[in-house]
């Protein structure tokens, strides 16, 4: 991973960086929410005296499985807003990816959302009405609006729109690899379904290698049963199938803003016929580059 430097900077290639700032209701916890789960490193509500000591305090090695870091600035000093452009601009100036996103809506939105979820607006503690206090705020944070690396106007997003357009975003800002995951369990019916699976596939028509006595104490991650199974029709016919149909719909899924997908692959017991489907399903679909993890929950049982 690049090293954070002492003003937070990166050096080398780059570990994304991202600012987050916007008027309150125009969906900053929505956008963290998804950073979260895109595995980003969020810090939120960061005053802007901690914030040199806090980039000098993190530890690249400790970030080294994240995505990014995500600090999210706290504005509810008088003068904050300014108060960040120094720092901001040094940053910049030391290079790195390092991104201000300014999140905003258009008034009569924010003051719907604000009667919607019944929450004060911040500004309201210094004694202003909602609408003030939405006005007030848009004053204070004009100089990090026209900073900004990026405006995004959430006015007509619904949560999916602003998850699926913010995740599209950073992959392109950032260069990330695709965030979305595909979780395969192989398991036996006799010992129940997944329940969180999405999508199941019963491979109890396959050949059964229980039925020879000389495969029957393998597993499908044995050589002589994956030739049992896949290595002529049905099996060798089906996996191929299964696949194409599956580069069709992930994308569909993860287009729609999922970040996940669980498929479960089924047989008698949950040692052979799934097991062995399930490791030629996983080596594909890395090699077209998605992220897959894979667990076998019933091979010992069956």
């Amino acid at each position: 991973m690049s090293q954070l430097n002492d003003s937070g900077a990166v050096k080398g290639a780059a570990f994304p960086v991202i600012l987050l700032a916007g008027l309150s209701g125009a969906g900053k916890s929505t956008f963290i929410n998804v950073l979260e789960d895109m595995r980003f490193f969020v810090i939120d509500g960061m005053p802007m005296d901690l914030m040199p000591q806090m980039l000098d305090l993190l530890n690249p090695e400790a970030l080294a499985h994240y995505s990014g870091l995500v600090l999210g600035l706290d504005f509810r000093q008088q003068d904050a807003a300014r108060g960040y452009l120094g720092p901001l601009l040094k940053l910049r100036g030391l290079g790195g990816s390092i991104r201000l996103f300014f999140l905003e809506a258009d008034l009569d939105v924010i003051m719907r959302r604000y009667a919607t979820t019944r929450r004060p607006h911040p500004l309201e503690a210094e004694g202003l009405g909602l609408e003030q206090a939405v006005l007030a705020e848009h004053e204070r944070l004009s100089p990090l609006r026209n900073n900004a690396d990026m405006v995004i106007d959430t006015t007509a997003f619904s949560i999916h729109d602003l998850r699926r357009f913010i995740q599209k975003r950073l992959q392109t800002w950032f260069d990330r690899s695709r965030n979305f995951r595909v979780h395969l369990i192989s398991f036996g019916f006799k010992y129940g379904v997944p329940a969180e699976a999405d999508l199941l596939y019963d491979l109890r028509f396959l050949p059964n290698p229980y039925f020879v006595e000389e495969l029957r104490p393998l597993s499908g991650k044995d050589a002589p049963i994956v030739e049992y199974v896949l290595g002529k029709a049905p099996g060798a016919e089906f996996v191929p199938k299964l696949l194409d149909f599956l580069e069709y719909l992930l994308p569909l899924y993860e287009s729609e803003g999922r970040y996940r997908v669980t498929i479960a692959l089924g047989c008698t017991g949950g040692r052979h016929r799934s097991v062995a489907v399930t490791e030629a399903v996983a080596r594909a679909l890395k090699e077209h580059n998605y992220a897959v993890s894979s667990e076998h929950r019933h091979l010992e049982l069956g």
